[in-house]
């Protein structure tokens, strides 16, 4: 009985001294879940949590942990910082000389002795301090589940602000919607600006980086966005060569994308938008989608 007294003050301690540190952790959060997986997105950290119908062990473990790519001797490791059962495991890879992607894996016990996995994928940093008070909260089913927005859209909530979309519309991932012909974007919520910039020009590298992909060209170009008039990146790039992608996508050959870093409600939102040659523009230069957030600045007439 003592032990689990110290093991549940502890729990309080974490989550209490998380809290107290980002008070608005919950704002910034957003989820979905699919098929049994939950899949949540805050300052740019892509979060999955899983939970098997196995007992935790170190042979359910060896069992789950190639679906992840991770080899046996690698599952030595565990976070003695954590108050409950664990395993634990990062991996890194570099994007390029510039950004470094981190992927942390916890292997965990749940309240009903299961095995639940929680992986963290950030880029550029380790936040482990806030991974381990996340992962104190999936333990005690402490995080929001009205987070999660219906599967079927009509409107989206972009960082505060709702407001509708056509019935096409889907989700790709967690703040990440596709309206075919109307264009597609994806963003995170930050709690500073240099946060967002880098997770923005992040996503810039990696699509630079894709295979069959070329890049056409990119400037740095004027916008209002979410009522903010900032500098955003513009790239073109070119997908003739990728075949297996132009099937979904209506023929398209290139790619128009803007990277932007911006404040919008108390906040800080890093934002990928696209739209594909083929897709329907108004009379702003712009689809559907993309003109619910942001506008074009007209050019200085000339002399």
């Amino acid at each position: 009985m003592k032990k689990k007294l110290i093991y549940v003050v502890a729990c309080l301690v974490i989550m209490g001294a998380t809290r107290a540190q980002d008070p608005d952790l919950f704002s910034r959060l957003q989820g979905n879940s699919q098929r049994g997986i939950d899949f949540w997105n805050v300052d740019g950290i892509q979060i999955t949590t899983q939970t098997f119908n196995l007992s935790f062990s170190e042979k359910a473990i060896s069992k789950t942990s190639g679906r992840y790519g991770i080899r046996e001797g690698d599952l030595s490791g565990k976070d003695d910082s954590l108050p409950l059962t664990n395993r634990y495991v990062l991996k890194t890879e570099d994007i390029d000389s510039t950004f470094r992607q981190y992927t942390a894996y916890y292997f965990i016990e749940d309240q009903q002795k299961r095995l639940t996995t929680i992986t963290f994928v950030s880029i550029n940093k380790t936040p482990r301090a806030f991974e381990r008070s996340f992962v104190s909260l999936v333990h005690d089913q402490a995080l929001p589940r009205d987070h999660f927005p219906p599967l079927k859209i009509d409107s989206l909530d972009f960082a505060g602000r709702k407001f509708a979309v056509g019935g096409s519309c889907r989700w790709m991932g967690v703040n990440d919607v596709q309206c075919p012909g109307d264009g597609q974007m994806n963003w995170s919520i930050h709690a500073d600006s240099a946060d967002a910039q880098i997770f923005c020009d992040a996503q810039f590298a990696v699509n630079k980086k894709q295979k069959g992909v070329r890049l056409i060209s990119t400037e740095q170009v004027p916008v209002n966005f979410e009522g903010h008039s900032v500098s955003v990146r513009k790239a073109i790039f070119d997908f003739k060569g990728v075949k297996g992608l132009l099937v979904g996508m209506g023929g398209g050959k290139t790619l128009t994308v803007y990277y932007v870093a911006a404040p919008v409600r108390g906040h800080f939102v890093s934002c990928t938008l696209s739209y594909w040659d083929v897709d329907g523009l108004t009379s702003d230069g712009l689809p559907m989608l993309l003109e619910q957030v942001m506008t074009l600045h007209s050019p200085a007439p000339g002399p």
